[in-house]
């Protein structure tokens, strides 16, 4: 890999970017699970779907443009503008008061988000020597994915049991003060690679002749599914089905979230040092698709056994999550922008998706049964996992 920035140690810039990461993450989770029932203030469960699935769609436009735009500007430019325009989305959230206006700034700054985590992703996989991937990986996803354990806690207690759902965006507005100072104080010098420029259709070539990047993306799109909908609908189904308090809530999720700060770093050292990501990928699938099957048939509102399961399903969405990142950028050039896009478009399609089972699941069952749904569908990517080809 080519020096860059060899005034600033590697070790030293990659926890610099994992603190930056973690800032980052921090402040886009703060909102995320009061999200849905902040817009259903204004918006029924359908129109709320709605205004998610626009989000994902103007996500993709902009993974779709933004290597043209990081290669013209530069990464280090392109992400203190990413941050100008999220803080100044924000604070339109926290201000307006016309539900149009509303979901329109919601719908960007679900973009934003997505293209500043990809500016990040570019940071970091320049700093990342071939032989730590796994390790690297696993020590960033884990220090962002720690920000989910204590974020919804904090959420819960902002929101203080009432519908007043914007302290939430004020403290994830002042999140992003620190965030635009470390990038702007740590990477003034950052010289971009030489980035690969690909048309779209190029770029579908591109990735199609990787037939194991397909199969990871597919992987990697059920997952993120899974995420999408957990984020979207579990809360509320918490909340007014199971008539659990935000309080409650709170502590939930943030026991549900422990295994990401905890097993994601080891299993990375793992996946570099002694195992295969493939088996365990695919044990992380298996385990997070059971477990929420079990999940439609838990009608007891016992928060230890709410905690209990859905902690099980995360132990494998954290498993199968981090083996993915592994194995990706184990095949990946930090030139290949492009593709690094194509990997996170996932997320935002996923955030089309997932409306869409629900609609589709609720004319058909009820809420409870959307669980056994999307733990079927989670299962569906054992196949794509059993025939990716080993990196070891």
């Amino acid at each position: 890999m080519q020096t860059i920035n060899r005034s600033l140690p590697r070790t030293h810039i990659i926890y610099t970017i994992s603190i930056i990461g973690f800032i980052y993450t921090l402040h886009y989770v703060l909102p995320m699970y009061s999200n849905s029932s902040f817009l259903s203030v204004f918006a029924d469960e359908r129109l709320l779907s709605i205004i998610y699935m626009a989000g994902a769609a103007v996500s993709v436009l902009g993974f779709l443009l933004a290597p043209a735009v990081i290669r013209k500007a530069g990464n280090y430019v392109t992400t203190l503008w990413l941050i100008i325009i999220q803080a100044a989305l924000f604070y339109g959230l926290v201000t307006a008061t016309s539900p149009v206006i509303i979901a329109a700034l919601f719908v960007l700054q679900t973009a934003v988000i997505s293209l500043i985590g990809l500016a990040l992703d570019i940071f970091l996989e320049v700093y990342t020597d071939s032989e730590h991937v796994g390790t690297v990986r696993g020590m960033y996803t884990a220090i962002l994915n720690a920000s989910w354990v204590i974020a919804p806690l904090i959420g819960t207690l902002l929101i203080n049991g009432t519908n007043n759902y914007h302290n939430t965006y004020v403290a994830a507005l002042a999140m992003l003060l620190p965030l635009f100072y470390l990038v702007y104080k740590n990477f003034p010098r950052f010289k971009d690679p030489n980035y690969t420029h690909l048309s779209p259709w190029q770029l579908a070539k591109h990735v199609g002749h990787n037939r194991n990047w397909i199969k990871l993306f597919s992987a990697n799109l059920i997952l993120q599914t899974f995420y999408s909908w957990m984020v979207i609908y579990c809360p509320i189904y918490l909340n007014k089905t199971m008539g659990f308090s935000w309080e409650d809530i709170g502590v939930i999720l943030t026991i549900m979230l422990l295994p990401f700060p905890l097993i994601q770093y080891p299993l990375g050292k793992l996946a570099d040092s002694k195992y295969g990501e493939k088996e365990m990928m695919l044990m992380g699938f298996v385990l997070m698709g059971l477990s929420t099957i079990a999940l439609s048939f838990i009608h007891l509102p016992s928060v230890a056994m709410w905690a209990l399961i859905l902690l099980v399903t995360r132990i494998g969405a954290a498993t199968a999550e981090v083996m993915m990142e592994t194995y990706f950028f184990k095949t990946v050039s930090y030139r290949d922008s492009a593709a690094l896009g194509v990997f996170r478009i996932t997320r935002p399609v996923s955030y089309f998706i997932a409306p869409v089972i629900s609609i589709i699941g609720l004319t058909v069952t009820t809420d409870t049964y959307l669980f056994a749904i999307i733990g079927v569908i989670s299962l569906l990517a054992i196949y794509p996992v059993m025939k990716i080809r080993d990196t070891n």
